[in-house]
């Protein structure tokens, strides 16, 4: 398996969507998102003095309204939190939880999760990566924009220090074959817990909203940790 181009993609795994901001949602990107918020970079973040310690550290891509990434860090203050999400109302209403919270082990980046991966999260600087039912792109011509693709497995698979874990979950049975043939093909992972289930016994997460949907909608859930297990090719050159 290749590593992720550097170069700029023209297919993306989202679309951006208006959604209505509430009032108080808009006054929490305003007030809150200078403290939360970790602004556009051209190079790699200097985790350490963002967090203003060494710690270990956990990515979540798409992280929706924030259920899961909020409840982590509160319940979790030894790790760092990093939170990408490009929806407004969704990061309106974590910043929101997270000052309720009282939490200061929390960073947001509000932009496409893929360039933020390439451009600004430092190699191996990651003990977890948490990608929680992310849009399945049901139809087949549309199967190109899901955001797990062989190139993005690499490009996590470089963040994570050695034996680094990658949390997987989706309540679509097509995306979950999807995902199990993509994985298979990556030498660079170890899958070491998967878990189908009705929303009764979700694998070392919260319950999210997405996940609240698509049961009501009779879907199953999958859930799947993967473990990194060795370097790429040219990092050991």
């Amino acid at each position: 398996m290749t590593d992720a181009p550097e170069s700029r993609r023209s297919v993306r795994s989202f679309v951006r969507r208006a959604g209505r901001l509430t009032t108080s949602q808009r006054r929490a990107l305003d007030e809150l998102l200078p403290t939360f918020g970790i602004g556009r970079r051209e190079a790699a973040l200097d985790l350490d003095r963002i967090f203003g310690r060494r710690a270990g550290r956990v990515l979540e891509i798409g992280f929706g309204n924030g259920d899961n990434l909020v409840k982590s860090a509160s319940e979790n203050p030894e790790l760092d939190y990093i939170g990408i999400e490009v929806h407004e109302p969704g990061v309106g209403h974590c910043l929101i939880m997270a000052r309720e919270a009282g939490i200061t082990n929390l960073r947001i980046i509000r932009r496409d999760a893929v360039e933020v991966l390439q451009k600004e999260i430092p190699d191996r600087s990651l003990t977890r990566i948490n990608l929680l039912f992310p849009d399945p792109w049901p139809k087949k011509r549309h199967r190109k924009r899901r955001i797990i693709q062989p190139p993005f497995v690499g490009l996590v698979a470089n963040k994570l220090v050695a034996h680094g874990s990658l949390h997987i979950a989706t309540d679509w049975a097509n995306y979950a074959e999807y995902i199990d043939a993509v994985m298979a093909g990556c030498d660079r992972f170890e899958l070491v817990e998967y878990r189908e289930h009705g929303g009764d016994q979700p694998l070392d997460r919260y319950t999210t909203r997405f996940e609240t949907r698509g049961l009501g909608k009779g879907h199953q859930i999958c859930d799947w940790r993967y473990v990194r297990i060795r370097d790429s090719a040219s990092s050991r050159k």
